[in-house]
């Protein structure tokens, strides 16, 4: 078994048994929850966040983005979700798939890619102890 499955695995188990709502783009349609947040001992001044997002059928986020120093590993847990970061492509992620974003990316698209199915997305960011917010809305 690869170490990157194993990884994934890891992280999408610790995902689902630590979830607990913190925030929500869109009411009802998505939801956030924060899974584990620790300093990352080795690297002073930064800290690990994972947070899981819940899509409902059709949900999407809105274009947003990212924390200056955040690097971000996303790995779709369940469903498919479609995604577009900066100026590249827009794609479909399905169950078992990854990307990742470097720090600063633009979120111009990020929904469930079903009109009937729910959609699970793990998203682990690498960012400075200080960043508060992991996203901020783009107007």
């Amino acid at each position: 078994m690869k170490i990157r499955t194993i990884i994934a695995a890891n992280c999408a188990a610790l995902a689902l048994s630590m979830a607990s709502p913190i925030s929500a783009h869109d009411s009802g349609a998505q939801t956030v929850a924060k899974n584990f947040e620790a300093a990352i001992p080795n690297i002073p001044g930064k800290s690990l966040i994972a947070v899981e997002v819940d899509y409902a059928p059709g949900a999407a986020s809105a274009p947003h983005a990212h924390a200056k120093s955040a690097f971000i590993y996303a790995y779709v847990i369940s469903g498919a979700i479609e995604s577009k970061v900066n100026d590249g492509e827009t794609r479909i992620y399905r169950a078992g798939e990854s990307w990742s974003e470097p720090p600063g990316a633009t979120h111009s698209i990020s929904r469930n890619a079903s009109k009937t199915e729910p959609a699970k997305l793990l998203a682990v960011f690498i960012l400075d102890t200080d960043d508060k917010a992991l996203t901020t809305p783009i107007k």
